[in-house]
């Protein structure tokens, strides 16, 4: 299994193809307030959800519980975060739950049994899509549940895997990443799992984890390992890098204004933010132990 992918699961439980990695995540929308960074951090052992401004400040733990919390995704409005909740150690069950986004109200969505991780909220908030492996599976699937847990429906069945979805703006499509062509690329479906289509087609492999811009023009994604991360126009075209160092760098998460970027830096796990155009200005959100993919929360009104 691939170095990153046992670090990632054993510190934040994901792959690589499903990793720390992310966010997630997590389109972000326009509004009213300054949205928050949310990520898992390990402290003492143990993994919960942080929460802070983008500057670093306002601190807040999300999370208290001695099982594994990471991989945070605001919902639209910002009032609520999905997030992966279970038993980290290689094996152990892994569900999805939602709590408003001070960390009350905490509920189950996700009852299956395997290891699911990576959720997002579709924009009206209705429903969460995920990723993950069931019970006696061979391979992850993307699947889409109502937020209150009913109405569950699998969406791929390739006997690839697939994974990382991530909601686009309007809600009309899922990008998510799959090796159903032979090596790990970022592809693109109806939220429905219909009319699945290849974006990317290099030989370097894509990882974790997709996420669109705030407009939905354009999609950021990590390539590699050590990872760089790149964006490209929503139909897989002109994809330049633009966070791209000799670090290892994944998990990207846009601004609410589509001005920056959030990310990983795997080499010091330390959540960074930098410019979406050309990976200027970057700077360590909060140095709070070892940490996982962000999600950014949109602007908007949270009362």
């Amino acid at each position: 299994m691939h170095t990153r992918l046992i670090a990632g699961i054993a510190f934040v439980a994901v792959a690589v193809a499903v990793a720390a990695a992310v966010q997630p995540a997590r389109a972000t929308y326009p509004g009213s307030n300054d949205g928050r960074i949310a990520f898992g951090s390990e402290l003492e052992g143990n993994v919960d959800i942080y929460s802070t401004l983008a500057n670093g400040e306002g601190l807040h733990r999300l999370t208290d519980d001695p099982l594994f919390d990471a991989c945070p995704a605001y919902s639209a409005d910002g009032k609520r975060i999905a997030w992966c909740h279970g038993v980290r150690a290689r094996g152990g069950v892994i569900e999805i739950w939602t709590m408003k986004q001070n960390g009350e109200d905490k509920q189950q969505v996700t009852s299956l049994g395997g290891r699911m991780t990576f959720p997002d909220f579709s924009p009206d908030g209705s429903k969460v899509a995920f990723a993950g492996r069931l019970p006696g599976a061979t391979n992850d699937d993307v699947f889409v549940v109502d937020a209150d847990g009913s109405g569950l429906v699998q969406l791929t069945t390739d006997p690839a895997n697939d994974s990382l979805p991530a909601y686009s703006p309007d809600g009309s499509k899922l990008v998510f990443i799959s090796n159903r062509s032979g090596i790990a690329q970022v592809w693109v479906m109806d939220a429905d799992g219909t009319d699945p289509q290849q974006l990317t087609f290099d030989a370097v492999r894509k990882v974790q984890v997709p996420d669109w811009s705030p407009d939905g023009s354009k999609i950021a994604y990590a390539v590699g390992d050590p990872g760089d991360i790149w964006v490209m126009d929503a139909d897989g075209s002109d994809a330049l890098p633009v966070i791209a160092t000799s670090a290892d760098e994944f998990g990207p998460a846009w601004s609410p204004d589509g001005d920056q970027l959030a990310f990983i830096q795997f080499d010091d796990r330390t959540v960074y933010v930098a410019d979406a155009d050309d990976g200027a200005n970057r700077y360590a959100v909060h140095p709070l132990g070892l940490q996982a993919v962000p999600a950014w929360q949109p602007r908007g009104d949270r009362r």
